[in-house]
């Protein structure tokens, strides 16, 4: 599975991630797509998700692989992603929604 490196994060969301990663061991990204948990990115502990041949892996941040849907990225492909923390309640599956914060994404068009 080639890596797209076209995901970035805030410092607050690399912080973020080495907490959950202390606390919960080795994690993965997934952008939703809309289904559960609207299109919130969600981080989750490995093995909690199968990564299968229609899931492309955008990059990595603070060593945790981010994926999306090959079907998604299509909507997604002419962007730079950047994950960033924001307050609130994030999707029911992703480990940072006890703390009163979620992942959020920001898209840019890449030029």
């Amino acid at each position: 599975m080639a890596v797209l490196e076209q995901v970035y994060a805030t410092d607050q969301a690399r912080s973020l991630i080495k907490e959950l990663k202390e606390e919960h061991g080795d994690l993965i990204f997934h952008q939703s797509g809309g289904c559960c948990d609207g299109s919130s990115p969600m981080c989750l502990k490995e093995g909690m998700m199968i990564i299968g041949d229609v899931d492309m892996q955008l990059g990595e941040i603070e060593g945790v692989p981010f994926y999306m849907n090959h079907k998604q990225y299509e909507y997604w492909k002419h962007t730079q992603i950047t994950l960033d923390v924001v307050k609130g309640i994030g999707g029911m599956f992703s480990v940072e929604g006890p703390r009163g914060v979620r992942f959020h994404i920001r898209s840019e068009p890449i030029e």
